[in-house]
């Protein structure tokens, strides 16, 4: 078993980050439910929402002041998406820019860095599809089929991707790739590699993307690889080295995500206070019943104890500090309060909650995603119980 403790850490107990919290507060206020519920209806990409907050910089965030820009700490882009959720929105179309961003930053070239970070700080590309998942491997990201072979100063991709969500609104896709067959490597982690692919150039030259209608309004899409070519220099990191790029940034995700998920939760629960002082059954409040309260009072309080976890995290993250054991479990019990809060929203509602005027039903379909991905609750469990707890390996 692992050593658990945490060294001594700066830590936040209150609200951090006010001025940004108020600015992206102030956002929001501009998309209420009716503009989320119509984009919904229509499986439409929030452009309208996706430019004010690519205007107020917050889509830069991560990036450093070098490349124009504001070089925040993880734990203020993560506020960004925090306030998002908890005002009643969705952040699924911006997220991915700050996740992807860590291999960028961490194993891109200059001449990437110089090349395209300057223009995603200035809003005129975004990066926002992230190829990983493949309809026959799934989290055995070891054993994806997606090809890239050398061929002189190219390489030529052959493959598909699954659930790549924005691919339609992204200028640029950070994809991993095999470069070397699975035989032929000494370790099943070694042979893979991470490329930054300009999608304008590779759509109908080779990529090819079609959407997938889903549960929820992500946007999300399968991408076909068909001979496409793309430049040497698009190879981020050493070849055959890629999986590492990529899980380099896994932690800089599972902490963002949490965020996501703690959002949702403050937003169930607050909406389920305010409609259990309000609504009247039988000459009194559904508040003052016992049946009402208790669901929503244990969702505060895993929502409570999920933002200390999360804080922890993102705090060790920023002093460089190992945090992988942190970052899952943020990610385990945000996701999970989340959930909780929306089954007690759900029934504190009653009927009313199905009724789409009422947003309900939709937050509650996007916080069940989290429970699911970017990586499923049962893994974060295999993960704690060998790395954490010292338990043999499950698969």
């Amino acid at each position: 078993m692992t050593d658990t403790h945490a060294p001594d850490l700066a830590m936040s107990l209150g609200e951090d980050y006010p001025e940004i919290r108020e600015s992206v507060r102030r956002i929001c206020a501009d998309f209420p439910g009716a503009y989320w519920r119509e984009l919904d209806e229509r499986e439409a990409y929030p452009s309208e929402f996706v430019k004010a907050m690519t205007e107020a910089g917050f889509l830069a965030a991560l990036i450093p002041e070098q490349y124009g820009g504001p070089g925040l700490p993880l734990r203020a882009a993560g506020v960004i998406l925090e306030e998002i959720h908890a005002s009643g929105g969705n952040a699924g179309a911006t997220h991915a820019q700050m996740y992807t961003m860590g291999t960028v930053l961490r194993h891109g070239s200059q001449a990437q860095k110089d090349k395209y970070l300057p223009k995603i700080a200035a809003g005129e590309l975004r990066l926002q599809a992230f190829g990983v998942t493949e309809p026959t491997t799934g989290t055995d990201t070891t054993r994806l089929k997606t090809r890239a072979e050398r061929d002189g100063d190219e390489y030529v991709i052959n493959g598909q991707k699954i659930w790549t969500s924005r691919a339609l609104y992204s200028d640029l896709m950070l994809l991993l790739a095999r470069t070397t067959p699975l035989d032929q490597v000494a370790k099943r982690t070694d042979g893979l590699s991470v490329f930054l692919v300009d999608m304008r150039e590779a759509v109908g030259n080779g990529m090819t993307i079609r959407p997938i209608k889903a549960m929820i309004n992500h946007n999300t899409t399968e991408v076909f690889f068909d001979n496409l070519r793309i430049p040497a220099d698009s190879l981020v990191g050493p070849e055959g080295k890629g999986l590492r790029c990529i899980l380099d940034g896994m932690n800089a995700e599972r902490i963002l995500v949490s965020h996501e998920s703690l959002g949702d939760a403050k937003w169930f629960v607050r909406t389920a206070v305010r409609y259990a002082n309000e609504r009247v059954v039988f000459d009194r409040p559904i508040g003052k019943n016992q049946g009402i309260q208790f669901p929503i009072a244990k969702a505060y309080a895993q929502t409570q104890a999920a933002e200390l976890m999360l804080k922890q995290a993102a705090a060790m993250f920023e002093a460089g500090l190992p945090c992988g054991e942190q970052a899952n479990l943020s990610k385990l019990l945000t996701a999970e309060a989340a959930w909780e809060a929306g089954e007690a929203c759900m029934q504190t509602h009653g009927g009313f909650a199905y009724a789409r005027e009422y947003d309900i039903e939709r937050k509650w379909r996007e916080a069940r995603v989290q429970r699911t991905a970017p990586i499923s609750t049962n893994l974060i469990l295999s993960y704690l119980a060998e790395h954490v707890l010292g338990l043999p390996r499950s698969y």
